[in-house]
């Protein structure tokens, strides 16, 4: 299982003109098909009545094939959207989208032109575009005592945890998400803390 990966750290506009035809192409951070949605209503809304509006992303880790999708938006089936998806996974990035605006110029690209044209600016982005690395987060819990539970909240936001549940009974029960490489870090952590008597528990097979 993947620990870590790149995604995007901001937005890349890059605007051409090829054979009278304007392509302005956008890579941006996107984590679901809702969010790719979301941002290509953005975009139609500050580019409006252009020819076509084609996409593709990846909305997890580089090597999940099945949260990505593409879209050719009337384009002959093949020339923008598919193309675009292939420059996307060589660039070994997570959680990317890409948006390739095109207002037609009159001028017939054929097949070939159209997969260069839409792949064109996106090869010059992804060289360009600033990259950050996330760190892949999986389930843990762990039991304390009420008075044990603001330090140890706090001690788990330290190493990046995201605290997902608390249930209150004798003792509190804590779930939360925390990246595999903190894991023997917290651990240590929690036995100073609390004098070896809080673990977190982890999925050995994650």
């Amino acid at each position: 299982m993947i620990d870590s990966y790149e995604i995007p750290a901001c937005e890349l506009v890059i605007e051409e003109e090829i054979k009278h035809s304007r392509f302005i192409s956008f890579l941006f951070q996107c984590d679901s098909e809702l969010a790719l949605k979301c941002a290509l209503t953005d975009i139609k809304a500050r580019y409006p009545g252009a020819s076509h509006y084609c996409y593709a992303y990846i909305g997890a880790d580089p090597g999940n094939d099945r949260l990505m999708g593409s879209s050719d938006d009337g384009e002959p089936a093949g020339s923008a959207g598919r193309p675009m998806l292939a420059s996307l996974q060589g660039a070994n990035l997570g959680e990317v989208a890409a948006v390739v605006v095109r207002y037609y110029g009159g001028t017939k690209l054929g097949v070939g032109g159209l997969v260069r044209a839409y792949t064109s600016g996106l090869k010059q982005g992804l060289s360009r575009l600033d990259r950050q690395l996330k760190q892949v987060r999986h389930p843990g819990s762990l039991n304390c005592n009420y008075a044990q539970l603001r330090d140890i909240e706090h001690l788990l936001t330290q190493y990046d945890a995201l605290i997902e549940a608390r249930a209150f009974e004798a003792r509190i029960t804590l779930r939360f998400q925390l990246a595999k490489g903190h894991r023997q870090a917290v651990n240590a952590a929690l036995a100073t803390l609390t004098q070896g008597e809080c673990r977190a528990n982890f999925d050995p097979s994650d």
